[in-house]
């Protein structure tokens, strides 16, 4: 895959934006990737090639960057990338079972997508929501006490084109190539839409007011 005049045109104009809000040119590598996954839908060869060009950097120190973090992926992510918590809470609050099941309802595996891309899956260690577990994030949004049956649902519906609301957070699911953009720094003007806390999360704080609990005073 070679980008079009066009697609680099568009892609140079964003990484140049991007680049110079760092000191450093090659500070801005991690978020250049996520702008070239925001293009192709993971990080291609040719992606990496493009953030070596732009920062000056070697092919092979990209590589290196694009290995070894997770969100950055190989082979290309479906529409929706649903990750599932396998960590500690949420395996032992049914988050293995849900794993087993959807992937077996899906019929892919950790970090595949479906032959029609719509989807793929993703094995997550920790989605930092444990007070909502087991808990589910759709292109990093949030999907909380989840279920066997809620999260197959989930998916089929994600398949089916029907529209399907986070838990907390924005009202509008965006896609992984449009979660990516946001990433890279180009945002979407929906950071603020929703709320990113509620419930059990909540509690601790409900408590020190009824309390009249206050934090130290620096």
């Amino acid at each position: 895959m070679t980008y079009s005049p066009e697609v680099r045109e568009r892609l140079e104009r964003d990484a140049k934006e991007i680049i110079g809000r760092y000191p450093k040119a090659r500070s801005a590598l991690l978020p250049l990737l996520h702008l070239v996954q925001s293009e192709d839908g993971y990080v291609s060869d040719d992606g990496q090639e493009f953030c070596a060009e732009m920062l000056g950097v070697s092919k092979a120190e990209v590589t290196g960057v694009v290995t070894f973090y997770t969100m950055y992926k190989r082979k290309p992510a479906g529409d929706y990338h649903v990750g599932v918590c396998i960590n500690a809470l949420c395996a032992v609050m049914g988050g293995d079972q849900i794993w087993e099941e959807l992937s077996e309802h899906v019929g892919v595996g950790h970090d595949e997508a479906t032959p029609d891309g719509k989807v793929s899956l993703e094995r997550i260690e920790c989605n930092a929501a444990c007070d909502f577990a087991p808990v589910m994030m759709v292109n990093w949004e949030f999907f909380d006490n989840q279920t066997p049956e809620s999260a197959k649902q989930l998916v089929d519906d994600l398949r089916d084109g029907k529209d399907v609301r986070p838990t907390r957070g924005p009202k509008k699911l965006c896609t992984f190539k449009e979660a990516s953009r946001v990433l890279a720094g180009l945002p979407d003007d929906l950071a603020g839409d929703g709320p990113s806390a509620a419930g059990a999360s909540l509690e601790g704080l409900k408590v020190a007011k009824a309390k009249g609990w206050k934090a130290p005073e620096a």
